[in-house]
């Protein structure tokens, strides 16, 4: 019988899961029994617990892991499963489900379940920054700062409007910084609000920062926005929305498979919306095809 195993965040997303997370379980059980398979729920109750519940799965032969939760349950998930065989399937139950808009998977819990056992296994790139893997976006400059103080939140004040608010409140207060970029054996300096380093296109709820990139190509979308004046700023926003964001004056896109990213000092970064902190350089690398995903059929 094929065994799968369903990890479940009980704090992801904008409402309080705490009296919902016996729903989650009893759905996913009752439709992968449907299809005769074997479910084992896990749901998480700390950082680090989807990570190991499917590295644990993948170790016991397990033949899926779902993963019910935010980009961060998301990424920990994909990053047990990275250069494995086992697939994953993914439920997007967070405030930016980036990798899941991206991939075309339902927003319906049940539709969402029923593709995770029936979908097309996809395998899609990892990008790597330092130690760190991602599967949607890494992000630098107030990127970082905006994942950071989002994660300071928890569960307070999640969703678009709340996400926008405080994007626009950072970004009035927030000094371009100075970068080193190395693509290529050839060194440019920037003075950036943010560097995306972008295996999908959109950071999620259909802001699309890297419209041409793909997560299959083994390259990811290098996008520099530099100091930019508010006005500016306010300009090209519908572009982000409407998929049509183009290098221009102050914005520079490029594909990479590997560069480094240099700073006079420690440099806070995001991966999937998980903020982290590194020392003065960073070394980003991609692993193409290195995990399967359950999305849509063609």
């Amino acid at each position: 019988m094929t065994r799968a195993v369903v990890v479940i965040n009980p704090l992801s997303g904008r409402g309080r899961y705490d009296n919902q997370i016996q729903q989650h379980a009893a759905l996913a059980r009752d439709v992968l029994r449907n299809h005769d398979i074997e479910a084992v729920v896990r749901p998480t109750t700390a950082a680090g617990d989807a990570r190991e519940f499917a590295r644990q799965a993948a170790a016991d032969g397990y033949d899926l892991v779902i993963a019910w939760g935010g980009d961060g349950t998301i990424n920990e998930a994909a990053c047990a499963l990275a250069h494995t065989e086992v697939p994953l399937g993914i439920i997007p139950a967070g405030s930016g489900n980036g990798l899941a808009w991206d991939l075309g998977i339902p927003f319906d819990a049940r539709a969402a379940l029923e593709l995770a056992v029936t979908g097309r296994t996809l395998n899609i790139d990892a990008g790597q920054v330092n130690d760190c893997l991602f599967f949607n976006i890494a992000g630098i400059g107030i990127d970082a700062v905006i994942a950071t103080r989002f994660a300071e939140r928890g569960l307070r004040q999640r969703g678009p409007m709340a996400y926008a608010q405080l994007s626009l409140n950072e970004l009035i207060g927030y000094h371009a910084q100075t970068y080193a970029l190395t693509i290529d054996g050839q060194t440019v300096s920037h003075q950036a609000l943010l560097i995306a380093l972008a295996n999908g296109r959109q950071y999620g709820n259909r802001v699309l920062i890297a419209p041409g990139a793909k997560l299959d190509d083994g390259l990811l979308e290098v996008v520099v926005v530099e100091h930019l004046s508010m006005l500016d700023i306010a300009w090209r926003l519908p572009s982000l929305f409407r998929g049509t964001l183009q290098p221009r004056r102050g914005i520079t896109m490029r594909a990479a498979a590997n560069l480094t990213i240099t700073a006079d000092g420690p440099i806070a970064f995001h991966v999937d919306g998980e903020p982290r902190v590194d020392d003065r350089e960073l070394t980003v690398t991609t692993h193409p095809g290195a995990l399967r995903v359950r999305a849509p059929a063609l």
